[in-house]
């Protein structure tokens, strides 16, 4: 049954609603001045507010508002005197759904609420195939439920079936590797070979060798015949790393592949068909390379039939806590030792971090931290020295005990809650278990917090 909370200060007229609502079958709460709409939302899940814009202590107005800060999502639905139409509408830019008009005519009422729910139910919907696509990909370090990598991996999901060509950039570190194997391993051509390049790891004259084969006696050394990357690649996905790194006349050879699907062996006359699925990356900028000549633009336009950006890891700081839990307990197991999570300072000092390596630093961070830890818990003496702030005092258990500067006890408390939170994917019991507090206890600092 669909709850509905419905603020309204005038009983005669609230009742009036209430009782026409139940009659069409919803569950009803109330609250009698925009002022108790978030308290009453703290202890009560609802699918749509019904609220008046004209009220005594706080109006409907500034109730959205304040919903909207707290980042609630609710539908509402506002009442308004059809002479303050127009207030409504003012009501719709700060994020209320829909209106009705006072006198309210219920059928109209009824259908305004349904139509409001079954939008809802829409956006719900979607909202949980966002997160399965999220979790189809989330494997190796490929971890992220913020905005910016919700928008990757929904990418993801809609170019990975196909063949385009794909162009991953971002800076060293983001995990450019681990999209690229995404890419093939949820693809049509999972079943064949997926094969890396380093372009930058290999001298121009190896790069061609490696990535187009020789024939014998194409150059000193080359003592057999030898079949390229893109051969050995068939019928699955070759993955070209540090594109940027290779030469014009590289750049030429690539670009013949992609526009005829064909190349030629070094030393060698016979056309070779290919049938490769090519994924490259870059941490370079390719368009200022363009400009000064060092990049092709016609092999920009047909690499970049997809392009996908990583965020640095600076950029999406509410991962952090998540992927740190992630590789605590893989080098935790690795390392065969009993630890149990993070001292909430060092949960704070992770976040505060910019992370140059990004998520490459940030894994290695964790394991040397694994490996120096003696107790059950990774503590910032464990964490590397860049990380720590001139000033810094460990907070013990003491409660005198120091603060670094600019750290409050709550700033960790509630960076201790968010990162607890986010480890169980928001689950309150979970997370009041193992903060070792009551349920409603964890309420009330969820609530304080703004969390």
């Amino acid at each position: 049954m669909k709850k509905i909370l419905i603020v309204d200060d005038d009983t005669a007229h609230r009742t009036m609603l209430k009782v026409n609502l139940m009659a069409a079958g919803y569950d009803i709460i109330e609250a009698d001045d925009g002022d108790q709409v978030l308290p009453t939302l703290a202890d009560h899940e609802v699918d749509l507010i019904l609220m008046d814009l004209k009220m005594q202590r706080m109006d409907g107005m500034e109730a959205i508002k304040q919903l909207r800060e707290k980042g609630r999502v609710e539908p509402v639905v506002v009442i308004t005197a059809f002479s303050s139409v127009e207030s409504a509408v003012e009501a719709m830019k700060h994020g209320a759904m829909d209106y009705v008009t006072k006198p309210v005519d219920i059928e109209a009422l009824k259908h305004t609420v349904a139509k409001a729910i079954d939008f809802e139910a829409l956006r719900e919907e979607n909202q949980e195939l966002k997160k399965r696509l999220g979790e189809q990909f989330d494997f190796g370090n490929i971890i992220g439920r913020s905005p910016a990598m919700q928008k990757v991996f929904e990418t993801l999901y809609l170019v990975a079936p196909s063949d385009a060509t794909v162009l991953i950039t971002g800076e060293s570190g983001t995990g450019k590797e681990l999209i690229a194997g995404a890419l093939h391993h949820n693809s049509n051509r999972k079943e064949g070979p997926f094969i890396k390049v380093n372009c930058a790891a290999l001298h121009e004259n190896l790069l061609e060798s490696e990535l187009f084969g020789h024939e014998k006696g194409a150059f000193t050394g080359a003592d057999s015949q030898r079949l390229g990357r893109f051969e050995l690649a068939s019928k699955g996905t070759l993955f070209l790393d540090e594109i940027g790194d290779m030469s014009l006349q590289t750049q030429a050879k690539i670009l013949r592949v992609l526009q005829e699907g064909e190349l030629e062996r070094l030393g060698g006359n016979t056309t070779i068909k290919v049938d490769v699925r090519l994924v490259v990356a870059t941490h370079k900028n390719l368009t200022a390379m363009i400009e000064e000549g060092s990049f092709r633009q016609d092999l920009f336009f047909r690499l970049s039939v997809v392009p996908i950006e990583l965020p640095p890891l600076r950029e999406r700081t509410e991962d952090i806590p998540v992927l740190a839990d992630f590789f605590l307990k893989r080098y935790a197991m690795k390392n065969k030792k009993d630890i149990r999570g993070f001292h909430p300072q060092s949960l704070i000092l992770l976040a505060r971090y910019v992370w140059p390596g990004n998520i490459r630093e940030l894994e290695n961070t964790i394991e040397r931290a694994v490996i120096l830890c003696l107790g059950e818990q990774i503590t910032p003496k464990e964490l590397p020295p860049q990380m720590l702030p001139d000033d810094f005092k460990m907070i013990d258990k003491e409660p005198n005990a120091n603060t670094p500067r600019g750290l409050t006890l709550k700033d960790v408390e509630r960076e201790a809650i968010k990162a607890i939170l986010d480890q169980t994917n928001g689950n309150r019991s979970q997370s009041a278990k193992r903060l070792g507090i009551a349920r409603q206890t964890l309420l009330n600092k969820i609530k304080e917090y703004g969390l």
